[in-house]
């Protein structure tokens, strides 16, 4: 039996010219698409025929009238970790497996994290574009060692962010959906409450999942909580963030600056009012995107895929919704 596996979206291409296609062309039959899905129509026509769907850009919505227009898909294979462009509890009545790649790029998003929040603690971007125009400013910055970091979420991204900042000397609290003493003795954080993490931290950054109970985490409220003098970093998911409410903070001066992979549109449309602001260090949701992180992630969406097709128990850490089609 030749199995049909699509990939319906390798837009900007990732996997094209691969050895993870190279891989999922062991597999079956395999199509995929390196231009863009216009419509909702497209995308269905392009994957009603697979069994296998292996999901590269989270532009592509699998809502609940795609999916039950592909009776025949039985696997949606999505490289990264985020799920919110899949309607999920349609894919578990429909007894459609979903999987993800955990993890993958946790090291690179992490780096990147990091490394956004020194351009922003040092004015490195606004610095650099001042020497080239012959200028040579002299001013102050922040220096981050000594300082506390707060984290929203302490997945394999927040836990490599805590061993990081602690390399540069800066003291870390988090916030999750699932405290226990283990978990805070592994990562040798503190768990504290949300108000305290906000009113306590000189850095926030946000590492949940984007998903129903998540979506508007961060309101205009918890920015009022928070130092006039902190900063707030997002390489997660915009959804995270009550829409307007960052801008509002720091147009406002609520907090001293943000720095950013993620936004409420993507890409980023010219003259958004955050480009506007001179406290604002942004970057086009690339946080992940080193060689590394995304062949190890495309590896891992295509052996989700071969193990699901040879009936193989899938790594429960990928397993997202579990189908009986």
């Amino acid at each position: 039996m030749t199995h049909h596996i699509v990939v319906p979206d390798d837009f900007p291409i990732a996997i094209s010219g691969t050895k993870a296609e190279e891989k999922l062309r062991t597999l079956g039959e395999v199509h995929i698409y390196s231009h863009k899905a216009e419509t909702q129509e497209e995308l269905v026509k392009r994957i009603k025929g697979s069994e296998a769907v292996i999901n590269i850009r989270a532009y592509s919505h699998f809502t609940g009238e795609v999916l039950t227009s592909c009776p025949n898909v039985r696997l949606l294979s999505i490289w990264g970790t985020g799920t919110d462009n899949v309607d999920l509890e349609s894919a578990r009545k429909l007894g459609i497996t979903v999987t993800n790649t955990p993890g993958a790029n946790a090291l690179s998003v992490a780096e990147h994290t990091i490394g956004i929040l020194l351009a922003l603690a040092r004015q490195i971007p606004h610095l650099d574009r001042e020497v080239r125009s012959g200028n040579w400013p002299r001013m102050e910055m922040v220096q981050l060692s000594g300082k506390v970091l707060g984290l929203f979420g302490l997945g394999a991204i927040g836990r490599y962010v805590v061993r990081m900042a602690k390399g540069l000397g800066m003291d870390v609290i988090a916030w999750t959906l699932h405290p226990s003493p283990e978990r805070a003795k592994e990562s040798g954080v503190r768990f504290v409450p949300k108000e305290e993490l906000l009113k306590s931290s000189d850095v926030v950054s946000l590492h949940l999942r984007l998903n129903d109970q998540t979506r508007g985490f961060f309101k205009s409220e918890d920015f009022d909580l928070m130092k006039p003098g902190a900063f707030f970093v997002n390489t997660a998911r915009a959804g995270l963030v009550e829409p307007g409410a960052l801008y509002k903070a720091l147009k406002s001066r609520k907090i001293a600056g943000a720095a950013l992979d993620v936004y409420e549109q993507e890409p980023l449309p010219p003259g958004d009012p955050l480009t506007t602001l001179p406290n604002v260090v942004l970057t086009p949701h690339n946080a992940g995107l080193t060689p590394e992180a995304t062949i190890n992630g495309l590896m891992m969406a295509v052996e989700n895929v071969e193990t699901f097709l040879a009936g193989g128990e899938i790594n429960p850490t990928c397993l997202v919704v579990r189908g009986t089609r």
